[in-house]
């Protein structure tokens, strides 16, 4: 059996997170292929590392003071890597960002270096390989994905690997400069590894249990959703749930492999599972329907509120 398991940044926020992560991958021999985001806030005053790697190059390659933001980030991942005991150094890597900054490598390029610097860890961490998604991750001369070429190279390339780290978030554009999907695209990069590998299961990690089908902030102990289709969850993703990118839907769709949903900080918690929706459509609407709707409902009225239009009691109830 394969797995291929995403983990977000609230995941890998820390070093104690990291453990609960390691200890999850090693529970399970088929988890073999690991996608990891750039470390998250570690409570409500913390800072992503993603968004501080867009300050850090917007002050280096305008002319600013870019140094304390660097150190900052240095710090960052230094603390991981001191509260993992690793023997692992990443003062080149750093270096050759700082290069890349002051030459103007762009944006997608400084934000990349999150997940490949926590790609880096996480691979000494667990004594897994490291592929860098650049060599087999592709996008066109017009910066759109290239799904056919990346599938072809990604299942060559891991076609003899047992186990691997593949950072999330970016591949590379045809001069070899680097591209990201957008912001949360790690989860697409966990379902093309997916898709290419033939995996039995596609496992998304983050901080919450499942989608429920609705706002916990407006009903109190709100029903979870089990099972879903990958049309309901696309579409939940669309609408604002933010457990899944709506683009990781596609390449694990073509071949048909399930989706589950998963807690880091609460893995004995049910997985929400997708699949494909069965040829007879149900005359009952899912819980996952139900939920479509409400945040339907939601987006429509937060859309109206914004262009300040008053709308009359029961107009565009769904």
């Amino acid at each position: 059996m394969k797995k291929v398991v995403k983990f977000g940044g609230s995941s890998l926020a820390s070093a104690k997170q990291f453990k609960k992560v390691g200890d999850i991958i090693r529970a399970d021999k088929a988890r073999r292929f690991v996608i990891p985001s750039a470390p998250g806030k570690r409570n409500d005053r913390d800072e992503k590392v993603t968004d501080m790697l867009y300050q850090c190059y917007e002050a280096a390659s305008t002319g600013g003071d870019y140094k304390p933001i660097l150190e900052k980030i240095v710090r960052r991942y230094t603390s991981i890597i001191d509260g993992l005991e690793l023997n692992l150094n990443l003062d080149y890597e750093f270096g050759r960002i700082e290069e890349n900054f002051l030459a103007g490598a762009g944006k997608d390029y400084a934000a990349s270096r999150g997940e490949y610097l926590n790609g880096h860890i996480m691979a000494e961490f667990l004594g897994y390989e490291f592929i860098d998604p650049a060599e087999m991750i592709f996008f066109d001369e017009n910066g759109v994905f290239d799904s056919e070429r990346t599938n072809e190279e990604v299942a060559a390339r891991l076609a003899q690997v047992e186990r691997a780290v593949i950072p999330g978030f970016y591949g590379a554009n045809p001069d070899g400069s680097i591209r990201t999907f957008s912001r949360g695209g790690s989860d697409i990069t966990g379902s093309i590894v997916a898709r290419a590998i033939h995996a039995d299961l596609y496992e998304n990690w983050t901080d919450v249990s499942g989608v429920l089908v609705t706002d916990p902030r407006i009903v109190d102990d709100p029903e979870p959703i089990e099972t879903i289709t990958y049309r309901e969850l696309r579409e939940l993703a669309y609408m604002g749930a933010s457990v899944l990118h709506e683009d990781a839907i596609f390449p694990v769709r073509k071949e048909g492999i399930p989706i589950n949903i998963r807690n880091t900080n609460r893995p004995e918690d049910p997985a929400l599972s997708s699949w494909r929706a069965p040829a007879a459509s149900r005359s009952t609407p899912s819980p996952a329907s139900q939920a479509r709707r409400l945040l339907l409902h939601q987006h429509r009225e937060s859309h109206d509120e914004q262009r300040g239009r008053f709308r009359p009691p029961g107009a565009g109830r769904v």
